[in-house]
Parts: C-alpha cells; structure tokens; sequence
C-alpha cells in the first residue's frame, strides 16, 4: 500500500469527523458543504481500493492474508458512502453525528489495513 495516501485518507477522515461532530453539536442536520467532504473522503477511499486490488494483482501479498485485506479495502471504500446515505434517512442532528461516526469507523479501518498489509 502506499503509506502517504493510507496516513492522508485517515486524516481526511478524521476532520470529517471533527466537521460533522461539530454540525451536531451544534444541532444541525447535513449540508450540501457535507456531502462534499464526504465525497472527497470517498474519492480517496475509492481510489485506496483501486490500488490495493492492483497491487494484489501484482503479485504483492499483504502480511496478514489476502482475503481480509480485501474485506477491510471494500469496508473503507464503503463507510462514508453508507453513512451520508444513512444521513439523508435522519435530517436531524442524528444525521451529522451518524456521518461523524463513520468518519471514525473509516479512520480505525486505515490503521488496520496499514497493520494488515505489514506496516
């Protein structure tokens, strides 16, 4: 895996987080501004995936086996997506902290997979 995009997509993750818990604790739903960053956080996720399966096609093997490195890779690629959509469903405050959580989820899941690819 490449180390900078696994650290930049964490971070991006993490500010979204901090972005959304802000908007809950300040009783907001979502914004337009939102789903922007959430789109930026899922470009990078996506774009994580894409090289992960390029690198296993490769002939590159993580440490801690193939089969759940790739479950980890389409877990991130799919925390934020499932979250805004979650956040559309509750257009309360709910809604900006289910983004918040997702956010973090998708943080914790990059420490993994730098874990499960051997870093």
């Amino acid at each position: 895996m490449i180390d900078a995009l696994t650290l930049a997509l964490g971070l991006a993750a993490l500010a979204l987080a901090a972005w959304c818990g802000f908007a809950f604790s300040r009783d907001q739903s979502t914004k337009d501004w939102h789903f922007i960053g959430m789109a930026v956080v899922t470009v990078l996720a996506l774009a994580q995936l894409v090289i992960g399966v390029v690198r296993l096609a490769g002939g590159d093997k993580p440490a801690q086996g193939t089969a759940i490195f790739v479950a980890y890779l389409l877990g991130a690629a799919a925390s934020v997506p499932a979250a805004g959509f979650m956040s559309l469903a509750e257009r309360t405050r709910w809604g900006s902290a289910t983004v918040s959580a997702g956010a973090v989820v998708l943080a914790v899941l990059e420490v993994r997979l730098y874990d499960i690819w051997g870093g």
